[in-house]
């Protein structure tokens, strides 16, 4: 069988178009979700609340392979604006509101409230929901996210009370390759995604950076982004 290389080498756009279309019906069953719940408010059973969390989830991972795409084939600019920081992090807490109304999960939010950030507000709020997301799974009932100043940056940090994120999770650069297994279930796509926007952030000579430990006050993960 002879290969058409002029068809695989468009599979990259073939593949994002792809994405943007199951993009799509996810917003459908989004919608559909919602009006069960109307309908139902009563009865809704709490499988539901798996399932909106697993939409919301692929969602998310879409959005980042996109963002990824266009990033890769020079279609991707920021939209840089001024913003303060604990707005962002509310805005998060907004968009978890539904799922955590129907979970025993307490997220907290803390930070100054005169704290501004320059950033992609949408890309930063998409990054810090998706970590979010990861650390509902993870922990045992508490999630704290909270923003603050170390040096020249603003820092953006999720903690969880959960068993902590496994070793080669600790000191997560873009480099590492590792972390994308897809037979294990933990690609990494997440914390790569957030590396790259992040270090899409510049000012000056200073770039945007993550870093991964073991040392959240609630015993757990944290992650921690840091944006010029």
């Amino acid at each position: 069988m002879t290969i058409d290389h002029s068809a695989t080498s468009n599979f990259p756009a073939i593949l994002a178009s792809s994405v943007h279309d199951i993009k799509n019906s996810l917003s459908t069953l989004g919608a559909l979700i919602a009006q069960l719940k109307e309908h139902y408010p009563e009865a809704t059973p709490p499988e539901f609340r798996q399932v909106e969390f697993e939409a919301n989830r692929m969602n998310n991972s879409l959005m980042q392979l996109l963002v990824l795409y266009k990033i890769d084939a020079s279609l991707f600019s920021l939209n840089i604006d001024e913003y303060v920081a604990t707005d962002i992090l509310e805005e998060v807490l907004a968009q978890q509101s539904t799922l955590l109304a129907l979970s025993p999960i307490q997220l907290n939010i803390a930070g100054d409230a005169d704290l501004l950030c320059y950033c992609d507000q949408t890309l930063i709020v998409n990054a810090i929901s998706t970590l979010v997301n990861n650390a509902q799974r993870y922990c045992k009932n508490k999630i704290l996210i909270s923003t603050y100043q170390e040096q020249n940056y603003t820092v953006f940090s999720i903690e969880d009370d959960g068993k902590g994120y496994p070793d080669n999770f600790i000191a997560f650069s873009p480099s590492q390759t590792t972390l994308l297994d897809l037979t294990s279930g933990n690609t990494g796509l997440g914390l790569f995604f957030v590396s790259v926007i992040a270090e899409l952030h510049k000012v000056g000579n200073n770039c945007g950076y993550i870093q991964t430990d073991n040392q959240s006050q609630l015993g757990g993960a944290r992650f921690r982004l840091f944006l010029p």
